[in-house]
């Protein structure tokens, strides 16, 4: 099996990357399992070292718009491709065309390449949940379930619901075998912070950890929905693996969500870390985060992942332990 994954290099395609590898084989669309030959990293950062040494892995560099333009990407035979590569929600709010370019103008234009190849790969679409959206002077629903109707407030939100309804159009042409899923807001991330308005949400545990001061931007009751990495790429893979039947209709899935509020994130972190770690937190409220932030929805229902067999992450305390034993070196505090 040939697998394209867009984003490769970031961190959830890396993550995505290595899982896959380690798997060894996958049984796509509920056919019989079969064994991973090749994974293309399309990216403009080269890939880790690890999988850089890996011989099933091919790298291919540069801009994702140029290369679909150029054939380079997706190379013939290839089976499945998962679009992870997008420029993040406060990016886009801050430069529209590169929104544009990067969230709509890269999706259309890697679907058209996947119909080119002829063979109905299956394409998995990492949309988000910031295709909801609290609209001025109406209430936000009390929950958000897989059907509901999504309304956008952000050119990030509205870049990537365009593109779900590409890949469903695409997929009801036949060109494709479509899967979306929005993935909740993913905590705690490694590494440096991005240009994402919910940044935060792992900056806020993943800084003190590491001794350095963080931001928190929004108030302590601000409701949020998260998901681990390893919960996230679990829903991934699992999109690509249910049959079409399971699947259902050709719209997006949302993934497991766990319902937590910024105020338990760092009662959790205090109870990984002591004191010294919440008193590391900047509780200063920026307006142009507030303003994106509450228009997102906190209380999402995920039915149809359920189905696939899929679980949200027990609490946020674990989720937090999970970071440190995957990422002992980033950590400088002492722990509890």
């Amino acid at each position: 099996m040939n697998i394209l994954i867009t984003g490769g290099c970031g961190f959830l395609g890396a993550r995505l990357a290595r899982t896959l590898l380690a798997q060894g084989s996958l049984s796509l669309a509920g056919a019989p399992a079969r064994a991973i030959e090749s994974i293309t990293l399309a990216d403009r950062a080269p890939p880790p070292q690890d999988l850089a040494g890996d011989k099933r892995v091919h790298f291919a560099g540069g801009d994702l718009n140029e290369q679909i333009a150029s054939g380079s990407v997706p190379a013939a035979g290839t089976e499945l491709v998962f679009h992870v590569a997008a420029a993040v929600s406060g990016e886009c709010e801050a430069d529209f065309d590169l929104g544009m370019r990067s969230n709509l103008q890269a999706t259309q234009g890697l679907l058209q390449a996947c119909r080119a190849l002829g063979s109905k790969p299956t394409f998995v679409f990492t949309s988000s949940v910031g295709v909801f959206g609290k609209l001025p002077g109406f209430p936000m629903p009390e929950l958000i379930e897989d059907f509901t109707l999504p309304t956008p407030q952000s050119s990030y939100g509205i870049q990537k619901f365009i593109g779900e309804q590409l890949v469903a159009d695409f997929a009801r042409k036949g060109f494709i075998r479509g899967r979306i899923v929005r993935p909740m807001t993913v905590s705690v991330r490694p590494g440096r912070p991005n240009g994402a308005a919910s940044s935060f949400f792992s900056g806020m545990i993943r800084e003190p950890l590491a001794g350095v001061r963080a931001p928190v931007p929004v108030p302590a009751d601000t409701v949020a929905a998260l998901a681990s990495p390893a919960r996230t790429i679990e829903g991934l893979i699992r999109a690509a693996e249910v049959t079409d039947a399971q699947w259902g209709p050709l719209t997006a899935v949302n993934l497991p969500a766990l319902r937590t509020t910024v105020g338990e994130m760092a009662a959790a972190l205090e109870r990984v870390a002591g004191k010294a770690a919440t008193d590391l937190l900047d509780w200063t409220p920026d307006p142009a985060i507030m303003r994106l932030v509450e228009t997102w929805p906190g209380n999402i229902a995920f039915a149809r992942a359920r189905g696939f067999g899929l679980k949200p992450d027990t609490d946020f305390e674990t989720v937090i332990r999970d970071y440190i034993r995957e990422n002992p070196g980033a950590v400088k505090l002492p722990l509890r």
